[in-house]
């Protein structure tokens, strides 16, 4: 790969970083800002609820943006956004102001994932474009990972809001290494692209797309997979300090070990799933995340605990960059910004329902037993959804009179 291709990356992973770090730190933050927000679980999961209503309208809109228009530009502006939105929540005070602010982090958001992994895979060869988009991804985990060693100590020297003060400072200043790092990849002249047709073309040649088997079962079982992860991202650590009773530096330091342990997804999933296809990598992570979310049901140890979410984080490390390379496989390249921004969406759908539904599960009968089967259902609806694309997808090819 040339210093151009690496720059992209080293761009994508900071900045992959950062707005998943924002993000996450949500659930990190959660049980020092329910008391002093004075707000119950149910609120506490509409403030996330409304920071994927924007997130998911907003992320198609920019994905398709980015097929016709500057990634440079979108990715550094909308940073800063993310960036900004994260300095408004140091100064909440309601559950109104929270759900705003945390919104507009949202928005920022929209294009840190689809127009970043897009533009990532347009600078690298075909044959590493996993790998590539596996080594952005590690970008989610070492944001996770690093903010949840340090944020138990930020928290415990200066508060909550002190958290999300830091949190934004370091947005910004990754907004203004995108501007540096970042440049578009050459657009082909050909008249064949998306963008010389002009966005009317660019809207109706998506009919074709929404015909295909594959965008909806990929992209239901995203939604689904969304919403194993939303739910324990949000409320792991809460349950541990108010359940399990553990400090909250050692509930928060649960999502380190998800990050920890998703390296080892991202690092060899990854890349396997260029040798043996994505569709059977995406099935194995929905069976040991599900398994897991399942498992903390029974869990009676605090050992067996630390196995389930290392078990969890391996699926979920890999996940997010063998989602996003399978939209190359089965549509044009060209296209690959708005497929992603529409999985995205279909993502966030799950985002905005399984926060809420969850908090108000724990308000109603008080325990996290219900959220964690929710979970695991949601996982096991994806690994349905993918086996049966496969199937049809074996039949299509045994009998090509019945295809599309």
């Amino acid at each position: 790969m040339n210093k151009r291709a690496i720059a992209t990356i080293i761009a994508g992973f900071l900045t992959a970083s950062i707005a998943f770090s924002i993000r996450y730190s949500y659930g990190m933050l959660l049980p020092e800002m329910l008391p002093d927000l004075g707000i119950n679980k149910t609120q506490a999961g509409a403030i996330l609820t409304a920071y994927f209503v924007i997130y998911t309208i907003g992320t198609p809109l920019l994905g398709a943006l980015s097929d016709l228009y500057s990634y440079r530009l979108l990715i550094t502006v909308f940073t800063a956004i993310l960036g900004s939105g994260a300095l408004l929540m140091a100064y909440a005070d309601s559950f109104v102001q929270a759900s705003l602010f945390f919104s507009i982090a949202a928005l920022g958001h929209a294009a840190c994932w689809a127009p970043v992994v897009v533009m990532v895979q347009k600078w690298v060869p075909d044959d590493k474009r996993a790998t590539a988009l596996s080594v952005v991804t590690m970008g989610v985990g070492a944001g996770i990972l690093c903010w949840g060693l340090f944020m138990p100590s930020i928290v415990s020297a200066a508060g909550w809001r002190s958290g999300w003060l830091a949190l934004g400072v370091f947005a910004i200043s990754i907004a203004v290494l995108d501007l540096i790092l970042v440049r578009d990849p050459v657009r082909p002249a050909s008249g064949k692209t998306v963008s010389r047709r002009g966005p009317i073309a660019f809207l109706v040649s998506y009919r074709e797309v929404f015909k295909r088997m594959e965008f909806w079962a990929i992209g239901g079982a995203y939604t689904m997979v969304g919403m194993s992860v939303i739910i324990l991202f949000a409320f792991l650590p809460v349950y541990a300090h108010e359940a399990l009773e553990m400090p909250y530096a050692h509930s928060t330091r649960l999502i380190s070990m998800i990050a920890l342990f998703g390296f080892g997804g991202q690092l060899v999933l990854g890349p396997l799933s260029d040798k043996i296809g994505r569709t059977w990598i995406m099935v194995f992570c929905s069976v040991i995340m599900s398994f897991a979310c399942l498992g903390l049901v029974f869990s009676e140890t605090i050992w067996m605990l630390y196995a389930l979410i290392g078990l969890y984080g391996i699926g979920y490390g890999a996940v997010w960059p063998v989602y996003a390379a399978a939209a190359s496989d089965h549509f044009p390249r060209n296209m690959t910004g708005g497929i992603v921004g529409l999985w995205t969406f279909l993502y966030g759908i799950g985002s905005i329902i399984a926060p809420i539904v969850s908090g108000w599960i724990i308000d109603v009968t008080g325990e996290y037993t219900g959220v964690f089967i929710f979970a695991a259902v949601a996982g096991t609806i994806s690994i349905i959804l993918l086996l049966a694309m496969q199937l049809l997808r074996k039949k299509r090819t045994l009998n090509p009179q019945n295809a599309d």
